[in-house]
């Protein structure tokens, strides 16, 4: 087939940062709590590393060699919560009161930025960023007289990053989920682990393309979901059917990334545990 450019609905484009979580790392590397962060306006991935040696032979270039890539990014935000204020150095030893220059402690986290095209604009999808081993350098804080022109304080951190261990792979700083192209219900499974869940029943739109006479589908009316009696020939995807899942109350975690594999592809236990 010959190629073919700017066709509709393909021109896509990444923007926006929204659904902040950072989540303290435990002694034994796992990170078993979350915390929203409110106040993020920016999220930028800084890799470096991974430079040319060139080696020559017989007159000639004869191989490149790359060095190792390491893993950086910039947080900008407004605020932060106070649970991040240990992993950046500072400590409260009562009420109200804060001490700097304290040890760093390292942290994940999970932060989303949004997929558009043009004919959804920026509601097409959503680029999941969950980020391992990290730590913070200071943030710089500059204040200024209020004027006719107000500005916010806005903090920056510096993040480094040591790679985890996923199997099969080298080891990785940072995984990323495009939620237009992986299984609807497993991504929301997924985002049960590192955002919580309450209990109850959860409705998600299906990804099936053909009746799955196994599923119940439900549709969408008025606010409510009413079960639907599929006919020969139907595609839930395309007629916005939903599926549901019963949840129980979980805490917001940072699944380690084999887990986030296997989530993803169905073969993990005990989501949201």
């Amino acid at each position: 087939m010959k190629l073919a450019w700017d066709l509709t609905g393909q021109h896509f484009y990444e923007t926006g940062t929204d659904h902040c979580v950072v989540y303290p790392a435990a002694s034994d590397g796992t990170y078993p709590e979350g915390v929203a962060w409110n106040g993020v306006t920016g999220w930028t991935e800084s890799p470096s590393g991974a430079d040319e040696t060139a080696l020559y032979a017989d007159n000639i270039k004869y191989l490149s060699l790359r060095a190792a890539e390491e893993f950086g990014a910039t947080l900008t935000a407004y605020t932060y919560p106070d649970e991040f204020g240990k992993l950046d150095g500072s400590d409260t030893p009562l009420t109200g009161v804060k001490i700097y220059q304290q040890a760093r402690k390292s942290f994940g986290l999970s932060i989303r930025t949004l997929i558009g095209n043009d004919i959804d604009s920026n509601d097409h999808g959503y680029m999941l960023h969950l980020v391992y081993g990290l730590t913070a350098s200071p943030s710089e804080r500059a204040y200024s007289t209020v004027n006719d022109s107000p500005e916010a304080i806005e903090f920056s951190w510096e993040l480094k990053s040591v790679p985890v261990s996923v199997t099969g792979y080298k080891p990785t700083s940072v995984i990323t989920i495009d939620s237009t192209k992986v299984d609807a219900g497993r991504l929301a499974d997924l985002e049960d682990v590192i955002y919580g869940a309450t209990a109850g029943d959860r409705y998600f739109l299906t990804s099936d393309t053909t009746v799955d006479s196994e599923k119940t589908y439900y549709k969408l009316e008025n606010g409510t979901y009413s079960a639907v009696t599929p006919e020969t020939g139907d595609n839930p995807k395309t007629l916005g059917w939903y599926e549901k899942k019963t949840v129980t109350d979980s805490t917001a975690r940072l699944p380690l990334p084999d887990e986030v594999i296997a989530i993803l592809n169905g073969t993990a236990n005990n989501i949201g545990g």
